[in-house]
């Protein structure tokens, strides 16, 4: 791996908050990457891409414990995700939110009773509580008094909100995104984008986010990994500007311009 070590990557004075370590992701005998070693610090946001095909998806599985490693580790501020009890997993998850592609919120549901879900699974607060905390999330991004409508009632950037809302009702440690741009055109993109920046800012929280969308990846991404489908395994590591304006990587050069320096050339 080239450019990875000399991107700059964690800011000083962020401890680590997700460390995987020579983690191979692999479906039976078939590897899909292997050897891949990254640090998620405190208040990242944190950007895994890679072309089609290349598993940014299924490393987001696993790093939230829904698919075992073939080998190698990942810790949640120090622990470990798979070297632990059921239960003891069960509750590191639950300091994980995630939204996940076409935000999957339940059709039968109001936007209001799809974010209290998690809360009335999960907690034992009265319905009341749920109810306000609910409204509160919503509010969070920017859906205030939206609580009563169906998914089908609103646009799709809308119910990107929403999904992320739902996402955040167990007050997570560390969010993650699925493809929060697909679908969207350019000008709610961008908003999400924005919602993603403010929501770090006044919640602290460390958001990854697995996306190839360019405009998303330099306007909100402090630090990354690129997962290269042909090598299965990650070819550079860091800042996604510096990784653009610096990289010998001919294919990460080619992902980050999307081939704008080959034309030119």
């Amino acid at each position: 791996m080239s450019s990875a070590s000399e991107a700059p990557g964690i800011v000083a004075g962020r401890p680590p908050h997700v460390e995987v370590t020579d983690l191979t992701m692999a479906f039976g005998s078939r590897i899909l990457m292997e050897h891949l070693t990254f640090t998620i610090a405190h208040g990242d946001i944190f950007i895994i891409m890679g072309g089609s095909g290349s598993g940014k998806s299924t490393l987001m599985r696993h790093i939230v414990g829904l698919q075992r490693p073939a080998a190698g580790t990942i810790e949640l501020a120090g622990t470990s995700m798979w070297d632990v009890s059921p239960d003891e997993q069960a509750m590191l998850q639950r300091r994980l939110g995630i939204m996940y592609q076409q935000g999957a919120l339940w059709t039968s549901m109001t936007l209001a009773e799809n974010v209290a879900l998690p809360l009335q699974t999960y907690t034992e607060l009265a319905p009341a509580a749920i109810a306000e905390l609910a409204e509160y999330k919503l509010a969070l991004v920017g859906l205030a008094g939206s609580g009563d409508l169906f998914p089908a009632e609103i646009s799709g950037g809308m119910r990107k909100r929403a999904a992320i809302a739902r996402a955040m009702a167990l007050d997570p440690e560390v969010l993650f995104l699925d493809e929060p741009g697909a679908g969207l055109d350019p000008i709610t993109s961008r908003l999400l984008d924005d919602l993603i920046l403010e929501l770090r800012h006044t919640l602290g929280m460390t958001i990854v986010i697995v996306t190839h969308e360019l405009a998303s990846i330099y306007a909100v991404g402090d630090n990354s990994v690129f997962l290269d489908a042909e090598t299965r395994t990650m070819i550079a590591c860091g800042n996604p500007a510096w990784l653009r304006d610096h990289t010998d990587q001919p294919k990460l050069r080619a992902f980050l311009t999307r081939g704008a320096v080959e034309r030119a050339a």
